[in-house]
């Protein structure tokens, strides 16, 4: 008789079967909660620029919604390649980047090999568009883009502009420039948008295009002259400011944008997640006001409608790049 078990052993056995089968289950639950740690927002660029004012902006808000904090980390480097490369092989599934119109849509027409696959990330969401203005330094004798261009075409090549890389958004927005008004204007790239405006400001520069809210301050206090603005209607920070379609090339537009990415290792429920909490945190009422103060433009969007916009950008920029023949440092 001793193979036989009690009624009262048995249930006793059963229930300890399922409290250990439940124990897996609830460490599963536990490991579920994302995020479980700080969020590292990766910005490919050095401070100073629009895309840490973007990033900041939505950090902040994203970490009240997420209950965890989201700090930026700048990592420039090579046309934003270095920090695209090394998120794009984070596991650790707390570290998202700043996608960027450099690092999306030029970056692939102008690096032979890139050290990621644009297939390791996940498009989130796009957070903010930024117009670009150009400005150029206050004792440059030009008080518009057209006496800027007359200027350009009467000294070929003795005028000079800065941008924060070869490939960036600035340096994309004045090769537009110089193609739509037929002038050769040298480049000159720094590493970051800081560094130029530095050297801008210091009269070692004669011009760039540069994100709105990176240079409106120094335009208020005149330390910077803008001369145009690359959006389809006057800017109500700069009502006096005409736009470069309004001085003689209609249909002219160029604006910087910023979206939030993530590696594709990130499951699907925490990506979902994240989408919705920075389509909401761009949107919240300080971090509108604040992009707004700086003249960029909160957007907020599903991945599905972020992607689509990359792969329309990539169309619109690969002639441009093409015809410029913009390469890399």
């Amino acid at each position: 008789m001793k193979n036989l078990i009690t009624r009262r052993q048995a249930l006793a056995g059963a229930a300890g079967i399922g409290l250990a089968g439940m124990a897996p289950l609830r460490a599963v639950a536990q490991g579920a909660v994302w995020p479980a740690k700080a969020i590292r927002f990766v910005v490919p660029f050095a401070p100073g620029g629009s895309s840490e004012i973007v990033a900041r902006a939505t950090a902040v808000e994203m970490a009240k919604i997420l209950g965890q904090s989201v700090y930026v980390d700048n990592k420039p480097g090579a046309a934003g390649n270095v920090a695209m490369g090394e998120v794009a092989r984070a596991d650790d599934q707390h570290t998202v980047i700043l996608g960027h119109i450099g690092t999306l849509a030029v970056n692939p027409f102008i690096f032979d090999k890139l050290p990621y696959d644009a297939k390791a990330f996940r498009p989130i969401s796009l957070l903010s568009k930024v117009p670009s203005l150009y400005v150029v330094r206050p004792d440059l004798p030009v008080k518009n883009l057209k006496e800027f261009i007359a200027l350009a075409k009467s000294k070929p090549g003795q005028l000079n502009y800065g941008s924060a890389g070869n490939g960036s958004a600035g340096h994309l927005a004045f090769e537009y420039l110089k193609m739509a008004s037929n002038i050769f204007v040298l480049h000159v790239p720094y590493r970051g948008t800081g560094p130029q405006l530095t050297d801008l400001m210091g009269g070692r520069l004669d011009g760039a295009a540069v994100g709105a809210p990176a240079v409106l301050q120094f335009i208020k206090t005149g330390k910077l002259r803008c001369i145009a603005t690359g959006t389809a209607q006057r800017l109500p920070q700069l009502p006096d400011v005409p736009t470069v379609a309004e001085q003689g090339f209609p249909g002219f537009e160029m604006t910087q944008w910023y979206g939030l990415l993530a590696p594709s290792s990130l499951p699907q429920p925490h990506a979902d997640k994240l989408a919705l909490a920075a389509a909401r945190a761009i949107k919240e009422p300080v971090s509108a006001k604040l992009l707004e103060s700086e003249a960029a433009l909160a957007v907020g969007s599903t991945p599905a409608e972020f992607a689509r916009f990359i792969e329309l950008e990539q169309q619109r920029w690969k002639p441009v790049i093409a015809r410029a023949k913009i390469k890399p440092d």
